[in-house]
């Protein structure tokens, strides 16, 4: 049985799932031209919920649909990341504030336990184990903030923000500088302190957005 076909009655959304996740493994690179044929073959589906699927990732700003071109995984540019990491930084700047006004004693223990791994993943030095802390750490103050219009912009913005290749963790010194970051927004929600949960959090956006742009001179050969 070939694994990679998909059943004739499963939906739509199934599809653009796993198109979405191809893309942000890079199977299928940014610029790429999707081949709508070929994949329906390999999934054994007709090309109308391909269609479907990809009109999702389309509105997602994971594909683009070119007219009489076809359609393309989206490629994102440094302008592109210039004008997404303010916005990141403002919205999860409040997700910040709002979760610290909401969260109870179990929510900033289970945030500190989060952060625990942090610590540890730096200390040994595991790029990987950070890196999927980090993401849980921002996850639950997002879901703490309980503002579902905050978190479904979020989400759309850090699905675009998939698509980059670059990972500034590997940078010199970017890991001891991201857990100091993380340092202080967890001791903003311990102090109850909204506003400096803001803040911190607006500022640990914009140092990444930093952090990869070095990341790209270093890779392009440019001074930073």
């Amino acid at each position: 049985m070939n694994m990679n076909r998909i059943a004739p009655t499963a939906l739509y959304q199934e599809v653009a799932e796993r198109l979405r996740q191809r893309i942000f493994n890079h199977e299928l690179t940014p610029g790429t031209w999707i081949d709508e044929q070929k994949l329906a073959e390999q999934y054994g589906i007709s090309r109308t919920p391909l269609r479907e699927a990809l009109k999702v990732l389309a509105s997602e700003g994971v594909v683009e649909l070119k007219p009489r071109r076809g359609c393309y995984v989206t490629e994102i540019s440094r302008q592109d990341m210039d004008d997404i990491f303010p916005l990141m930084a403002m919205l999860e700047g409040r997700c910040a504030l709002e979760a610290v006004r909401r969260a109870k004693l179990a929510d900033i223990r289970a945030l500190k336990a989060i952060h625990e791994r942090l610590e540890v993943a730096a200390k040994e030095g595991r790029i990987d184990a950070f890196f999927e802390a980090n993401q849980e750490f921002h996850r639950l103050i997002q879901e703490l903030a309980n503002n579902r219009w905050l978190l479904s912009v979020i989400q759309d913005l850090r699905k675009v923000l998939k698509l980059s290749r670059l990972h500034s963790l590997s940078l010199e010194g970017r890991l001891q500088q991201s857990l100091e970051e993380h340092r202080v927004i967890m001791a903003a929600f311990e102090a109850n302190d909204p506003e400096k949960a803001e803040k911190h959090m607006q500022d640990h956006l914009l140092s990444s957005r930093q952090a990869l742009a070095r990341q790209y001179d270093s890779n392009t050969g440019k001074a930073a």
